[in-house]
């Protein structure tokens, strides 16, 4: 149980150092929506920028969406890798922890061909 839970406190550290990172990302993009807003400015930057455009709209929102299932399928995976070392030879736990892995690397590729998929359709159109 001691394994389990330095595992998961070391693993929810990683998480939050990554969304530490991120942050000023975020915070950049708020600066340039600010500049554009307060001078008025139209170009193409503010434009993308401020989110006017349909298709920039879309593909951040879905690109926001993938990255968030991405994190969700590393964390399904470690959990599945703790039950799979702690099964202690169980062929039921076993089975339990490698279907686990296994849905969420399918469902990580389900997300990846969706990502493709409307990644496709917005630049046909």
């Amino acid at each position: 149980m001691k394994k389990i839970i330095g595992a998961v406190t070391g693993f929810l550290a990683v998480l939050g150092v990554l969304f530490y990172v991120s942050a000023p990302t975020v915070s950049a993009i708020n600066l340039v929506t600010d500049s554009c807003t307060a001078t008025g400015n139209t170009g193409k930057l503010c434009n993308a920028a401020a989110g006017d455009d349909a298709k920039t709209m879309v593909t951040n929102l879905v690109k926001l969406l993938l990255y968030v299932l991405g994190v969700i399928a590393v964390v399904v995976i470690v959990i599945g890798g703790i039950k799979f070392t702690t099964s202690d030879g169980d062929a039921g736990k076993i089975k339990s922890a490698r279907e686990t892995i296994l849905y969420a690397v399918v469902g990580l590729i389900v997300a990846i061909l969706a990502y493709s998929i409307v990644n496709f359709v917005i630049t046909q159109f």
